[in-house]
């Protein structure tokens, strides 16, 4: 999907919302547990309930590696549904990948080639040769962490370097890479005051704003300070979101929280 392609979709729904397919089975409702493949059942309910509210779709591959071959099944099943359903929808496999050059190079083909998302997150750490083999892909889209909304963020992230937070010098070097413009990056909604900054270093590309909802996050907060003129924000709430209800009316709950999220968006961009 191309970023032009997004717009649209952003500007058709009024949302820039994101849900996180983050599955555990220790928290879906527990007549699911009975079905042969309940990750897959679960995230199926939740797209059929949600896909008119949202214009991307990020499973966490975590929660699926975490139940082997199964769980891979179930992502390999989830994406494929997305892709034959909702064509339109976005998708972003939220892996965190990053690596030496010939195993991103393996990363990227399974994530784009075999499995078909739209983007996948990485890790920016080892570099532009870990980042590269993911750019190459023509209309996938490498979603770089820049500033994260865990506590440990500011370990590393924030700290100076040469008078400068390192968070900074990832987001001006990745501007020099190759294929940037297949760049987007992910800043976590509890660094809402660092917006401005990162807007005037990045002010056209789409950022991926985790952290809204569960980790207390601010919708109005991150758009106050981080829209652009194409919106450019992908705004994710995951728990807040597909665990609203543990009762057999899951889905009808989750989409009432996402058409809350929605009516939020859709507001902010009315104003715009």
């Amino acid at each position: 999907m191309t970023t032009h392609e997004l717009v649209q979709q952003i500007k058709k729904k009024k949302s820039f919302l994101c849900i996180g397919l983050d599955v555990d089975l220790e928290k879906i409702p527990t007549h699911l547990l009975s079905k042969e493949d309940p990750i897959f059942e679960f995230n199926k309910a939740i797209i059929d309930a949600t896909h008119h509210l949202t214009v991307a779709y990020k499973p966490n591959i975590a929660f699926y590696e975490a139940y082997g071959i199964k769980g891979w099944q179930a992502l390999e099943k989830t994406i494929k549904y997305l892709n034959d359903k909702h064509p339109d929808i976005f998708t972003i496999a939220d892996a965190k990948r990053g690596d030496i050059g010939n195993t991103s190079t393996r990363y990227a083909k399974a994530f784009f080639s075999d499995l078909n998302f739209d983007s996948i997150t990485v890790a920016p750490y080892m570099g532009e040769d870990s980042v590269v083999p993911f750019l190459e892909f023509e209309n996938k889209h490498t979603i770089l962490l820049a500033l994260t909304s865990n506590r440990g963020a500011f370990d590393f992230q924030t700290k100076k370097v040469d008078g400068e937070e390192v968070y900074k010098k990832v987001l001006q070097t990745a501007q020099t890479w190759k294929n940037h413009h297949n760049l987007m990056y992910v800043v976590g909604a509890t660094k809402a005051e660092y917006f401005t900054e990162i807007r005037k270093i990045i002010p056209d590309s789409f950022i991926l704003v985790p952290g809204v909802g569960a980790q207390g996050g601010s919708v109005s907060e991150v758009c106050k300070y981080g829209l652009n003129k194409n919106v450019g924000l992908l705004i994710n709430s995951a728990r807040g979101i597909i665990y609203a209800s543990s009762t057999e009316n899951f889905a009808e709950a989750a989409a009432q929280k996402a058409l809350e999220l929605q009516q939020e968006m859709e507001g902010v961009l009315d104003k715009m």
